[in-house]
């Protein structure tokens, strides 16, 4: 089924508007569709080993459950020998002491729970007709075990609980130095979901590694979650904001250009920081990502009668529905419009029902964007990180 996709073009300053073929249905449990999402039955794709970051731990650099962190590592050859592409991985929050000591058990909260082998597909591939501008980069997926997009430092002794995302980043990154990203011609730091969210947070941290000769960018995916108003009225997902920001002690790590002047739990959506970041900055979303429908939009608190169920988890939604999405996806642009004005930024918003498009080798590359074909998301990313001239 042919939709459309909304995007700034970085070279003209203006609207543009794009069609691609998008695939696929999502659901609303994010650690569940990305557990999903990397079983597969296809001998051919590429899985790529755990590594354990031992000398994080005298850093306290470590999981909710005191573990240490870790990340699979593909190495890049020939032209991609000195290029690497990072990625955060993303699997919501936690927002309460119970949820955190929950999380604990989980992949998400320790890596001693996490798969020994995960899947490399989209953005991750190592083959050229599936990824053309980065399959021989060096590709690394950083495993997410802290709760809060890589942005906590600070402990619940009494609840047993590390919060130290930001540190686990910093330790990581200085493994991967070591492993040669120390001498890297071109970077690309990205994530998806809460991973994207992480990879806004983190983007002048992970520029300021390299020096100025460089090239380093980064990409959020699915990280754009929208200060938005539920179909009850109320702000469900500032209230889960909140409870992060709580829970982990982020007023203290989070942008202070931000909670200078605003609450801090604001400053975990990326309208209020994004125009701060100073590193080039690539923002892909759907206008109507099936992760907010369902979460932040109509989650069962503001949806009790279950009037939104249907159009929240297989988009079949009635007119008045359609037209309350229409001006979610309005607001998310008018939200991007200053920083789509920034000649270094990309925007890319596309209209179709999906949640982590980089990750989906049938959104990121599905092969119809030959000659006469309109680009697709692989094409309109890989133009703005090499700068290249749109047609």
């Amino acid at each position: 089924m042919k939709t459309f996709l909304w995007g700034w073009s970085t070279l003209a300053g203006s609207l543009i508007l794009f069609s691609i073929l998008a695939n696929g249905e999502m659901g609303f449990d994010e650690m569940d569709m990305l557990n999903d999402f990397n079983g597969t039955n296809d001998a051919n794709v590429l899985m790529v080993g755990l590594t354990l970051v031992q000398a994080a731990a005298s850093k306290g650099a470590v999981c909710l459950d005191g573990s240490v962190p870790g990340y699979h590592l593909c190495r890049g050859y020939g032209s991609g020998a000195n290029n690497w592409i990072i990625q955060l991985q993303g699997g919501a929050w936690c927002d309460s002491i119970k949820n955190c000591q929950n999380r604990k058990s989980s992949g998400y909260g320790s890596s001693m729970k996490m798969e020994k082998e995960l899947a490399f597909l989209g953005i991750l591939s190592n083959k050229a007709a599936e990824n053309p501008d980065f399959y021989n980069w060096n590709k690394v997926k950083v495993r997410y075990c802290d709760g809060a997009s890589f942005g906590g430092d600070s402990e619940n002794k009494a609840a047993q609980l590390q919060f130290r995302g930001k540190r686990i980043f910093l330790a990581v990154m200085e493994d991967l130095m070591a492993k040669g990203m120390r001498q890297a011609k071109q970077a690309l730091l990205n994530g998806c979901s809460a991973g994207g969210l992480s990879a806004i947070l983190r983007c002048d941290d992970f520029s300021n590694l390299f020096p100025p000769t460089t090239k380093v960018k980064c990409m959020s995916d699915a990280g754009f979650f929208l200060d938005a108003v539920d179909v009850a009225g109320g702000h469900s997902i500032r209230r889960m904001y909140s409870g992060i920001v709580n829970t982990q002690g982020l007023q203290n790590t989070l942008p202070r250009t931000c909670t200078s002047h605003i609450s801090p739990a604001l400053c975990l959506f990326p309208q209020y920081i994004i125009n701060q970041v100073k590193t080039p900055l690539f923002i892909l979303n759907s206008g109507v990502d099936a992760w907010q429908i369902g979460n932040s939009l109509a989650p069962p608190s503001a949806d009790p009668s279950g009037s939104w169920h249907n159009c929240s988890f297989s988009f079949r939604c009635t007119p008045s529905q359609k037209q309350f999405l229409q001006g979610f996806t309005t607001s998310m642009l008018n939200a991007l419009k200053t920083f789509s004005t920034f000649r270094k930024n990309g925007v890319l918003i596309t209209s179709g029902w999906a949640h982590c498009q980089t990750e989906r080798q049938d959104a990121w590359f599905p092969g119809n964007s030959g000659a006469g074909k309109v680009k697709g998301i692989a094409v309109a990313v890989g133009d703005w990180f090499f700068e290249r001239k749109s047609s």
